[in-house]
């Protein structure tokens, strides 16, 4: 066990942290919320840039880090959805989440085909990444129905669009071998 490998640890384990925060009956919930989002997603740079920084990469930390990542904004998105109950949250955030589950088994499938590389991190996903953190950070840290809340929900949208054109780029790469092996 190595200090990416804790960090990223660190990050699952604030899940419950944060579901436990967001149901309190305390006015400083939303800050609290956020900060905890804003602390997994520093974990989430840290932890990929120390294994690489201190050469600790491993097998075990390249499987953590995205299951990390996808458990937090999944856990995060569903919360929200909780908050604002409207379709106008709950459509994004299951393009979101969906999406994760599609990349996440045509990677898998992929690696046991030996070519993972082809459906590597593109620069549109760490975008769509970017966004999704922010749009989350921001609407888990302000009250509903607010100017802050609105820009929020918009960061929402255009991270699900740059979640879907991530989806076609990796579905791309991987069109000839989805064709050849159905």
């Amino acid at each position: 066990m190595n200090t990416p490998n804790i960090i990223t640890l660190i990050r699952i384990a604030l899940i419950p942290i944060l579901v436990v925060l967001y149901y309190l009956p305390f006015s400083w919930v939303n800050i609290a919320c956020g900060t905890v989002f804003a602390v997994a997603c520093v974990t989430d740079w840290l932890d990929g840039y120390l294994a690489r920084k201190l050469d600790q990469s491993t097998t075990l930390g390249a499987f953590l880090d995205p299951v990390a990542d996808k458990l937090i904004v999944a856990v995060a998105l569903v919360l929200l959805c909780v908050t604002y109950a409207s379709p106008w949250m709950t459509i994004p955030a299951i393009v979101i989440i969906c999406r994760e589950i599609v990349i996440s088994a045509l990677r898998e499938w992929m690696a046991e085909l030996g070519k993972r590389s082809n459906v590597a991190v593109s620069n549109v996903g760490k975008v769509k990444t970017a966004m999704q953190m922010l749009s989350i950070l921001v609407l888990l840290s302000v009250e509903p129905e607010t100017i802050w809340s609105w820009g929020g929900v918009v960061a929402l949208y255009i991270a699900a669009l740059l979640t879907i054109w991530s989806m076609f780029i990796y579905l791309r790469a991987a069109w000839s071998d989805l064709k050849k092996h159905s």
